[in-house]
């Protein structure tokens, strides 16, 4: 049986170290790792993509003392600790709520990360890493002989809402399949260029 940890600093060195933090390279304004700490006892863990108002609220309201996201308190870069800022901030404090994010060091995770998660709910079974950024590869690819509605299926399923094609590939095979969560939209060029 693990051992359960519910010490806050132990937590967040071992997260920390699991997804790479301090090596991965991101956005400034991720800044990952834990953003907001409590009195250091963590009971009940909450995890969710954005930490919004609504999202710490409700963490609060279910009594957790941790919230893992995905884009952390500072995703904005700098801003006045005003209106709904100030009352996000108050709430986690006043509630003893930690907040801890990883951006990027959870989109690549070889295991855990969202990518590999997308991948397998698929069926990318021996997709390899690829698109270099700023040092290591931004996501993961396979070649897949399965028909773009198949793929399509699959996508929507795995997600679990309607996904968008292009007019006029539906019959189209598929062939190499890139994956890369999050945005990457202005990547769209370079994943051509790489035989997505």
């Amino acid at each position: 049986m693990a051992e359960i940890l519910n010490d806050l600093n132990e937590m967040v060195a071992a997260m920390d170290a699991e997804l790479r933090v301090v090596d991965v390279p991101d956005y400034p304004q991720a800044m990952n790792g834990l953003q907001l700490e409590n009195s250091g006892r963590v009971t009940k863990i909450a995890a969710a993509v954005d930490a919004s108002l609504p999202v710490i609220e409700k963490a609060i309201t279910a009594d957790c003392d941790l919230l893992i996201v995905h884009h952390g308190l500072f995703w904005q870069g700098a801003q006045m600790i005003t209106k709904g800022y100030y009352r996000k901030l108050k709430s986690a404090m006043d509630a003893g709520l930690a907040i801890y994010s990883a951006h990027i060091p959870l989109d690549v995770h070889p295991r855990l990360g969202n990518n590999a998660c997308l991948a397998a709910e698929i069926g990318m079974g021996s997709a390899e890493p690829y698109h270099e950024w700023k040092g290591i590869k931004l996501g993961l690819s396979q070649v897949m002989d399965v028909s773009l509605e198949e793929l399509t299926q699959r996508v929507e399923k795995a997600v679990g809402r309607a996904v968008h094609i292009c007019p006029g590939l539906r019959d189209k095979s598929v062939g190499r399949v890139g994956i890369i969560t999050g945005g990457a939209g202005s990547e769209i060029a370079a994943m051509a260029a790489e035989g997505i």
